[in-house]
């Protein structure tokens, strides 16, 4: 049989021979192995980050990437902005019938590749099988622990005037790509997306400051989003600086052309931090010396006023508000 069926969810011999000859296969560890209905993991010692997640996009392949490595990076990147070490993962998989069990292997393949890159273990699972038209081919949930080390304390309300705002990288990579491969709109643009785990970045940059304020993974809503999120909470104000905001000039282009604004489009291998100005050059070089942090940039600061607001100051010295975003322009984007 080369397709899923709704026999492979039924809980009888097929059902074993997928999750021992795929998943254990791919997967494999011994808390894994233990093939307990709960994972019996150590107990963490100090404070235990916990996140969860689901993934549905469309199409589940695209350029850097798939469903599955999305879904392990984005669980993996969502516990390191708590400032965790990520260590474990569940993954459950809601299947279509009839998907290509070679797709299905490929998927699997490629969140095995990014748990290893990441430094986590899938140590427990499930799977279900829906009716054809019930799932759009694959969904996928995973949750994900990790641990928050001793004196850390990174959270949305912590920032404070005078603090500096460094993002990770060019911005809008993963939604321009997912719009292009989406829509076949014919356009030729050498883009992929950023889908990847930010754990060790992270480590990096803490490694030089332990008191970084506040970090975000701008996904949905992309970083326009996540900076008047972190205003509201903080109590505070972010001017950017238009000129030193890094993105691609195909990023751009599509953007312009589709009448799209590249900070609202989500990141998925890019982080956007909010540090003391102080220690903001160390994190910098710190960051840039990391393979997913090479393109870092200062890009703005935390206002004491107007409070929840986000600004752009532009290279003709005018100022802009960049408000919240009302509707997704591209739904379904991880």
């Amino acid at each position: 049989m080369d397709v899923v069926s709704l026999a492979h969810g039924s809980g009888g011999s097929l059902t074993g021979a997928l999750i021992n000859d795929l998943f254990r296969r791919h997967f494999e560890n011994p808390y894994l192995t233990e093939a307990h209905d709960a994972a019996r993991l150590p107990i963490l010692s100090g404070k235990t980050a916990f996140t969860t997640d689901s993934y549905v996009i469309s199409p589940l392949q695209f350029p850097g990437g798939n469903i599955g490595k999305l879904a392990v990076c984005g669980t993996v990147n969502d516990l390191a902005m708590s400032g965790a070490r990520p260590l474990y993962l569940s993954c459950g998989f809601i299947i279509e019938d009839g998907l290509p069990l070679s797709l299905l292997e490929t998927i699997v393949r490629s969140m095995a590749d990014a748990a290893r890159e990441a430094g986590v273990l899938v140590v427990t699972g499930d799977t279900k099988v829906v009716n054809r038209g019930a799932a759009d081919k694959l969904f996928i949930n995973t949750a994900g622990i990790g641990e928050i080390p001793p004196g850390i304390d990174i959270c949305g309300s912590n920032a404070t005037p005078g603090d500096v705002v460094i993002v990770s990288g060019s911005l809008g990579d993963h939604g321009a790509t997912i719009l292009l491969e989406r829509e076949q709109l014919g356009l030729a643009a050498n883009l992929a997306s950023d889908c990847g785990p930010l754990g060790g970045l992270v480590a990096a940059m803490l490694s030089v400051c332990p008191q970084i304020r506040v970090l975000r993974d701008p996904t949905r809503g992309g970083l326009a989003t996540a900076l008047n999120e972190i205003a509201s909470q903080s109590r505070v104000g972010i001017e950017l600086d238009e000129a030193s905001i890094p993105i691609k000039p195909a990023v751009r282009g599509v953007c312009e052309m589709l009448g799209l604004d590249p900070l609202y489009l989500a990141n998925e291998g890019k982080l956007a931090a909010i540090v003391p100005a102080e220690m903001a050059e160390q994190i910098l070089a710190a960051m840039k010396n990391h393979v997913y942090g090479k393109e870092a940039a200062i890009i703005g600061r935390v206002l004491a006023q107007p409070v929840g607001r986000l600004f752009m100051r532009t290279p003709y010295g005018s100022r802009r508000i960049l408000d919240v975003m009302v509707s997704d322009p591209l739904p379904r984007i991880c």
